[in-house]
């Protein structure tokens, strides 16, 4: 497990604490904060695809939109408790968002790649607490999961591949 400062400690905490929000909520456990430079949280959330039914509402997304309209996304720390996806790491890149602290990306490995592509700093924690909760997770719910942690999702392929114009099929 990589050593923290305390500031950046406190961050993941705050993430911590809202994965296991999601999860007394029925939940998805993954959660994520926005920290300033000042070691101030401006802004937490959680996965809440089950609870709403938006499939949107991942933790990075849902944090990122509670901070509201900013003008300081350059400065902040975004840190969520799993490898963020290839939604939430571009929705990180749109905001210029120049640090990520990630929990742990044993049971998904996210877009990591994307964001040090884009100079991002990733911050890998490799947090016992993080790995424990959505291996449990995966373990006990894993209709829940049936997305992007157990396989590839399906990608499309259009046009002159022999499915015809306007059709698709899938890829191998």
């Amino acid at each position: 497990m990589k050593i923290l400062s305390t500031n950046d400690q406190r961050a993941l905490d705050a993430a911590y604490e809202q994965a296991q929000k999601s999860l007394s909520e029925g939940g998805i456990p993954i959660g994520s904060s926005l920290m300033n430079p000042q070691g101030e949280i401006v802004a937490a959330g959680h996965n809440g695809r089950v609870q709403s039914g938006d499939p949107t509402a991942h933790a990075e997304t849902v944090c990122i939109r509670n901070a509201g309209r900013r003008r300081d996304w350059h400065t902040l720390t975004l840190a969520s408790t799993l490898s963020p996806c290839a939604m939430c790491t571009g929705t990180a890149i749109l905001h210029r968002i120049p640090r990520v602290i990630i929990g742990e990306h044993k049971t998904f490995l996210g877009r990591e790649d994307w964001l040090k592509g884009e100079e991002v700093e990733v911050v890998l924690v490799n947090d016992p607490r993080c790995i424990a909760l959505m291996e449990r997770f995966i373990a006990e719910r894993p209709d829940l999961l049936a997305l992007r942690a157990v396989r590839r999702p399906t990608r499309l392929l259009r046009g002159s591949s022999g499915a015809g114009p306007g059709t698709a099929r899938q890829a191998p």
